[in-house]
């Protein structure tokens, strides 16, 4: 699964939602839902105005966390 590092990076930088979603140019509502990862999806042009906001790469925003059922199933052949 992906999640996101918003909030770490958020509170690392002690910036709240508000304050980047006026750096971003984007709407609280869309900062909030990624904050709290009720985000289905994340737009290219949002991912860019967060990295541009954040002065950080996509990658320092999302990681890739491996599912508790994800290794269980695998056949090795």
């Amino acid at each position: 699964m992906i999640k996101n590092r918003l909030s770490r990076i958020l509170g690392d930088r002690r910036l709240t939602q508000k304050k980047l979603a006026e750096m971003a140019n984007l709407r609280p509502s869309t900062i909030n839902a990624i904050y709290n990862e009720r985000a289905t999806r994340i737009d290219y042009d949002v991912l860019d105005k967060l990295c541009v906001a954040l002065g950080c790469q996509p990658g320092d925003l999302l990681e890739h966390v491996a599912d508790s059922a994800e290794g269980t199933n695998k056949t090795v052949t």
